[in-house]
Parts: structure tokens; sequence; C-alpha cells
């Protein structure tokens, strides 16, 4: 489900998870295991295999499961970004494909994001539900004052248009974007360790306080539109839009 390598001390976290790697529970769940497992690595480095980073939720399994599966999902998705997010060693998103909505997300909450060819960006509105607080903010984080643009249009972005706005550090030849993001990340060592890891404490300051705010309001009725049954309805015809059905 995740794959790990070691290069030299930084580990390698290789999404394999069906063909575009959707997260669904048990992906989600595999986060913070997989990040506890290599917490003694100098740096992470996190990329799929396959075409795709990650295409997102599994949307097939929210609408399969029903409001149970929701009330477990949706904290799983919460704590896999918070714990990708708040690690406090370096972080560097190689994105080999397409990483679109929790997908997005997900590189988002890497230090640095280098992405060699496909599309980037949130979708989550098209698909009918709303953000979460945590993905929320770690998209602010991210790219700050274009998030409006970001949620609202729900659109995909290229390599280049996704650096224009800084969610995306550099655009790497898909040959050359695993042996970039190793360089990355261990540039990103040079800092004792410590040092990293309070610079990023410090940096991330605004968006846990935004987080610890916001859950305890939001929270609860983004489980509730998640639940709905017009949101089931919804996702089934999304669904049914890109199978071309």
């Amino acid at each position: 489900m995740i794959e790990t390598a070691d290069h030299d001390g930084i580990a390698v976290l290789t999404l394999n998870h069906g063909p575009v790697n959707a997260l669904d529970l048990e992906l989600l769940t595999a986060v913070p295991d997989t990040l506890a497992a290599v917490a003694d690595a100098r740096a992470v480095v996190l990329t799929g295999s396959g075409r795709s980073f990650s295409a997102g939720v599994d949307l097939k399994r929210i609408v399969d499961g029903g409001p149970p599966y929701v009330e477990k999902f949706l904290p799983a998705l919460s704590l896999a970004m918070l714990g990708l997010f708040g690690h406090p060693k370096p972080v560097v998103a190689a994105v080999n494909g397409h990483a679109l909505a929790g997908g997005c997300v997900l590189a988002a909450a890497c230090d640095i994001r280098l992405m060699s060819h496909g599309t980037i960006g949130l979708a989550e509105l098209a698909a009918g539900v709303p953000f979460p607080t945590v993905p929320l903010e770690i998209m602010r984080h991210a790219v700050g004052p274009v998030l409006d643009a970001m949620v609202l249009g729900a659109g995909r972005l290229s390599p280049h248009q996704a650096a224009s706005i800084g969610l995306v550090h550099e655009i790497v030849e898909p040959d050359a974007l695993f042996t970039a993001a190793l360089r990355r990340a261990d540039g990103l060592c040079a800092a004792p360790p410590d040092v990293y890891a309070f610079s990023k404490h410090q940096l991330h300051r605004p968006a846990r306080e935004h987080i610890a705010a916001a859950r305890p309001s939001e929270d609860p009725q983004v489980l509730e539109l998640w639940s709905a049954g017009r949101t089931a309805r919804i996702l089934r015809d999304y669904l049914a839009s890109l199978r071309g059905d």
C-alpha cells in the first residue's frame, strides 16, 4: 500500500494502491503509521506508483460505504494530512503524475513539491463535497491568497501553472524527478534537525491555530454534508460523468 525504501538515510515512500493511488480509509490509516516507522530517517520523499501521484479520494468507497464509512474516513483523512504536514523532518513530494483533490492536498502537506507531468488541483466542489478544516488550512498555507480561486474554481493546473502560484517549487523531467527529489531532500538536511523542526513549527503556527479554532464548529457540518443522501446522488452522477456514462 505504501512501499518504503532507504536511500542514504532518506526514506522514500511510494504510494502503491490501485491504478491511481486513490485515498481510502486503509491508505490514509497507513500514512501516519508509515511516517512513524521511518521517524529516524534524515528526510522523507513521497511519490506515487504508476501514472498518478494520487487522484484523490476514492469516491466510490464514499458512495458504497455511506455514513458509517464517512464517519471513519474523514478523521483518518485529517490525521494523515496532519501527520505529513507536521512531520519534523524535511518532506519532499515527487509528483509523478496527476495530483487531484486529496492528492493535491497530500502534495501540499510536504515542504517542497517537485512535479514532472500531469495536472494538479482541487476538485472537491465539482464532486459536490466541502473541504474538511485540516486539508483547507494546509492548502491555505501552501498557496495563500489564490486558495479561493482554486477551491471555488475546482480546476486543474498544469505544472507550469502550479509553479506560477507557488504550489509547485520545481518542474523536472520525468526521468530526473526521483534524483532531483533526493537531492532536494538531502539539501534540506543541511540544517540541524532540531533547528529545522522548530522552524517548520513556527511557519506552521497560523495553520495550526486556524485548525484548532475552526474544527469544533466546522467539521461536524462537513461530516453532515459528506453523509447526506443528496451528496451520494451527486457523487454517483459525478462518477458516471468521469466514466462517460
